[in-house]
């Protein structure tokens, strides 16, 4: 019997990374899990501001705090899906983990170049730097939540069901390069939202459907096939919807 492939997860904390852990460990050797500290909220509101207006930038941050309690009241809704796909949300173990302040620092480079992994697995990262996608020589690999390139950066099944276009509304899996979501495409596939899911549940949904995929990538890079597409079509970023904008849009069409 073959010795299983040895992979990284390079992650955010939280839980989609759980889930990843241990859906991936079973056909895996996950010879680490590196976990980066959440980017100041700080800097990240300045930036926004920056980029898209303090207007803007106010309205979303009432978003996001919103969009907590709506991630609360769902949580029913969420451990409903987990157990339907027999997915498990468990804490990661301890020893498995090593801490970082974040997934660029230094440290993180050496640290791969250590590990020598055949595959970085991505999960909730901030960009990661040209420097550190080029330590290993390993593709680094990303599950992300929307369909590429109509739907970068963030929410992109929310923002496709807003456009009434469900055709994009789903997960990529993807090779990472130093742009925002812009990286190889490799599979990608369709949720189809139920009348009990919400801005907080669509990620579950992606999720659900983008682990076989990564699973799927995963065996590709150990048989050395990987084939990655580039992307086509319209492409565009999404940000954060503002809290007004989530209200106005929610009733005239329903879209939770």
């Amino acid at each position: 019997m073959s010795a299983k492939a040895r992979i990284v997860l390079l992650a955010g904390d939280g839980l989609s990374t759980r889930v990843m852990y241990h859906a991936l460990r079973e056909e895996f050797d996950i010879v680490e899990v590196i976990i980066e500290r959440k980017p100041s909220a700080l800097k990240m509101l300045r930036h926004r501001a920056r980029k898209l207006g303090m207007a803007q930038t106010l309205g979303q941050l009432g978003f996001i705090l919103y969009s907590r309690l709506l991630g609360n009241s769902s949580h029913s809704r969420i451990e409903q899906l987990l157990h339907r796909h027999g997915l498990s949300d468990a804490p990661i173990p301890a020893q498995a983990i090593t801490h970082v302040s974040s997934a660029n620092a230094s440290g993180v480079a050496s640290r791969l170049r250590k590990l020598a992994p055949q595959a970085v697995v991505v999960n909730g990262t901030r960009i990661l730097s040209k420097k550190l996608l080029t330590t290993v020589n390993a593709p680094f690999v990303n599950t992300h939540m929307g369909i590429t390139p109509a739907y970068r950066g963030v929410h992109g099944g929310y923002w496709a069901l807003i456009n009434d276009d469900r055709a994009h509304c789903g997960v990529t899996v993807h090779l990472v390069d130093a742009g925002v979501d812009t990286g190889g495409i490799l599979y990608q596939a369709l949720i189809t939202p139920e009348a009990d899911d919400n801005f907080a549940t669509y990620p579950i949904l992606q999720l659900v459907q983008g682990l076989p995929l990564m699973r799927a990538a995963l065996r590709d890079v150990i048989a050395g096939r990987l084939t990655p597409r580039v992307s086509e079509g319209p492409s565009q970023q999404w940000y954060h919807p503002t809290l007004f904008g989530y209200w106005k849009t929610r009733l005239q069409r329903g879209v939770k």
